[in-house]
């Protein structure tokens, strides 16, 4: 059995507004909607203000003449100015707040009346279901002197009730993560379900995001194409702009970020507005994060909270409102415990977190990356590079094996990827130019370091690129320790091995802590060295 249908709408000064006889020759929204014989409504609910009581008289007797059995309540409202949104707004809000829906009524809202202000509060408040209901707008007969009703479309906002609508939205969602995969067909069921929720936020949301993973996963093109994406979708005005902090040192890193006045310090002959207010009204993307002083650390936290932050040397604040994305291969959270990231600004920026997996963690990935890169490559050297099949499967068995460790991930992909293409005869890459590319990067990754291959993959697995920096004395005992962490159960376990000879001088032995200080001097942890 239908629900009896109980109609909110505003009265029509001008449209609902006739008098005289010949009110009847006209056609007015309200009193229309009471002429279907398909649209039977048992209440109105007629919302006007106190100056216009003679005509809400007037439709009111009008509605009850055409549906005598129709239920009719008018209510006074005041909307201050019927053109300021605020008060419009604040007065249909009190009123959806006010008014008792019932579970037994259907419930719809008329927005052919009132004010362009008020259709749209109307249509606001009843998509927020504030509203409960569905929106009816009503036409006049066309022509208009066929005379007649007109018509009326019942609207219904549960937009995944139409099919069209939902596939077009499926399609646009499908065209972003496309976007953000640079049109990569991906098959990593992990991978594919993370640049799904990363297409969801950068569309919905302009609070920070924190792009973590090794180093060459890819965070700063995929920083590029949220970027773009959100320029897209007008998130953004402003440009991108990008910085690696690692770069940044001392004085140098406060004067690039937040800029400076003239005469700050010596050699600032001249006024720098720093990156921040570069990327005003746009998206600053710091990559490596973790390598920012605590100082710079505290203006970023303001910077972002606030939108203001002081150049070096200035005594008034400046404003910017930029998105943000953070980039790092570091773990922030063993970076708090050490004392050398705030906990506060990490709170901030970890909203929206997401850890991207580095090449070896998704092999079933590299066929597709592979076409990728040949394009790429293809487009650079203005010419078409292909492989012969069996060049083409040598390549992608040592690529997808686990002889393959890809230790600077996409970075050392799309290198091996250039130089084959670069050296290929005729543009077409056969087996002999795979075989020299497989030997390369397996003397790469295995002859990097004195101590081993093994031991060189290690330290790069929990360093990343810093272990290039390290003397080869620190470089070949952090290996070891780290050999023998991950070939203990526990930290305790570990500690041991590493120090059986000189506990046994010590009338007391605390080997995890010991074990705990040595790896807390390269600001790691017993399960980060683990971590496979």
């Amino acid at each position: 059995m239908n629900k009896p249908i109980t109609l909110i709408g505003l009265l029509g000064t001008t449209l609902d507004g006739a008098k005289g006889k010949k009110r009847w020759e006209r056609w007015r929204p309200t009193v229309s909607l009471f002429q279907h014989e398909d649209l039977l409504i048992d209440r109105l609910e007629l919302l006007h203000e106190e100056r216009f009581e003679s005509l809400g008289e007037i439709v009111e007797d009008d509605v009850l003449a055409v549906s005598p059995d129709t239920k009719v309540k008018r209510h006074h409202v005041s909307f201050g100015d019927a053109w300021d949104f605020e008060s419009v707004y604040a007065t249909l809000h009190d009123f959806a707040r006010g008014y008792v829906f019932r579970d037994d009524r259907e419930y719809l809202v008329h927005i052919t009346t009132g004010t362009h202000v008020a259709q749209i509060c109307s249509f606001i408040l009843t998509e927020s279901r504030h509203f409960p209901a569905r929106l009816i707008q009503s036409s006049p007969p066309r022509p208009r002197s066929a005379g007649g009703p007109g018509s009326f479309e019942i609207i219904d906002l549960d937009l995944s009730r139409y099919d069209r609508i939902a596939q077009r939205f499926r399609q646009e969602t499908d065209e972003h993560l496309s976007f953000l995969k640079a049109g990569i067909e991906t098959q990593n069921d992990a991978f594919n379900k993370l640049m799904e929720q990363i297409e969801h936020v950068a569309t919905a949301s302009v609070d920070p995001m924190l792009l973590m993973g090794p180093t060459g996963a890819g965070k700063s093109q995929l920083a590029r194409r949220i970027f773009q994406l959100k320029k897209q979708r007008q998130k953004v005005s402003g440009d991108l702009v990008e910085v690696n902090c690692a770069t940044l040192r001392g004085d140098h890193a406060m004067s690039a970020l937040f800029g400076h006045t003239k005469g700050a310090f010596t050699g600032a002959q001249k006024e720098r507005p720093g990156l921040l207010r570069a990327a005003n009204k746009g998206l600053l993307f710091l990559d490596e994060i973790g390598e920012l002083g605590l100082d710079e650390q505290a203006m970023l936290l303001r910077a972002i909270e606030q939108k203001v932050f002081l150049p070096v040397g200035a005594d008034r604040e400046v404003e910017s409102d930029f998105q943000l994305i953070a980039g790092t291969n570091r773990d922030l959270r063993a970076a708090v415990t050490k004392g050398e990231f705030r906990e506060d600004l990490l709170a901030r920026i970890d909203l929206w977190s997401f850890t991207l997996p580095g090449l070896r963690d998704r092999r079933e990935d590299i066929p597709p990356n592979l076409a990728f890169e040949l394009d790429r490559c293809g487009a650079r050297m203005n010419t078409n590079v292909t492989f012969n099949a069996e060049a083409r499967k040598r390549f992608l068995d040592f690529a997808m094996s686990e002889s393959a460790s890809w230790r600077g991930n996409f970075r050392d992909f799309g290198a091996a990827i250039t130089r084959m293409a670069t050296l290929a005869p005729g543009g077409r890459i056969d087996v002999a130019t795979v075989d020299d590319e497989i030997a390369r990067l397996q003397e790469s990754w295995g002859g990097a370091a004195s101590s081993g291959g093994d031991d060189h993959e290690a330290l790069h697995e929990v360093l990343g690129d810093a272990a290039d920096a390290l003397d080869l004395f620190d470089r070949v005992q952090l290996a070891e320790v780290i050999r023998v962490c991950r070939a203990s159960k526990t930290l305790s376990a570990a500690g041991r091995a590493l120090f059986a000879e000189s506990r046994k001088k010590r009338k007391t032995a605390n080997d995890a802590d010991r074990l705990r200080k040595y790896l807390g001097k390269w600001s790691l942890t017993f399960d980060q060295v683990t971590a496979r």
